[in-house]
């Protein structure tokens, strides 16, 4: 008898300030070899090109160019903390924002154009409009996106004010929280804040910085939390 092979499960990733997809793309190779049977990992850019590259931004996330992050790759960002200086700290308080909409728009653009998708994955501040984009999505059913689970990396709840609205109930969207104890851009204090948007949120930690890990050490957590979908 011939078994029928699961077809691997659609995420949509999105990537941190200061990177677009490709550059995203480039830094989770690892974790597409990891599971490159079970997952499909599908990129896309923000919206919003940054423009002017400071000594700190995502927290510090806008220093150097991290190792392997290409000379011309286009930095984006998925919205400014600062509207007048038009950058971002996730670290920055701040009133209103600019450029959120836009990036709402584009994610949802990304469905209709890239998608069905299984699940939404993110990186830093990618993390976190994944968190406001599962929020939307339960808030307004009568749109959906379609994400039946949301896999955050270095994820953090946005200190602006005017986004206190997607953080209500707890989510009941499925969710795998990863971080690192040695961050020094998203500290793990700060994606530990974010746990209690989401019901029953899943954690995985490791002992290094900020990136996406994809030891083999880290292959069951990811493979038994995506196992729950297929």
């Amino acid at each position: 008898m011939t078994s029928v092979r699961q077809r691997p499960l659609r995420l949509l990733c999105l990537h941190g300030y200061r990177q677009d997809g490709r550059a995203f793309r480039e830094k989770t190779g690892a974790l597409r070899k990891l599971l490159k049977k079970q997952v499909e990992l599908v990129y896309m850019s923000a919206p919003h090109r940054v423009i002017q590259v400071c000594s700190a931004g995502e927290g510090g996330e806008s220093g150097p160019p991290a190792n392997g992050a290409s000379e011309d790759q286009d930095p984006r960002g998925w919205w400014f903390s600062d509207p007048q200086a038009q950058s971002f700290s996730a670290q920055q308080p701040c009133v209103d924002s600019l450029g959120l909409d836009e990036s709402v728009a584009a994610v949802r653009g990304a469905v209709r154009e890239l998608g069905p998708f299984d699940g939404i994955l993110g990186f830093s501040q990618g993390a976190a409009l994944v968190a406001m984009v599962c929020s939307l999505q339960a808030q307004h059913p009568e749109a959906p996106l379609g994400f039946r689970f949301a896999v955050l990396v270095a994820g953090f709840r946005s200190a602006c004010e005017a986004h206190r609205g997607f953080y209500g109930a707890p989510l009941s969207i499925p969710s795998l929280h990863v971080f690192g104890l040695e961050d020094r851009v998203i500290p793990d204090t700060m994606s530990r804040e974010l746990l209690p948007a989401f019901q029953d949120p899943q954690v995985m930690t490791h002992p290094g910085g900020h990136f996406v890990p994809a030891a083999s050490a880290h292959r069951q957590t990811y493979k038994d939390f995506l196992s729950r979908f297929q």
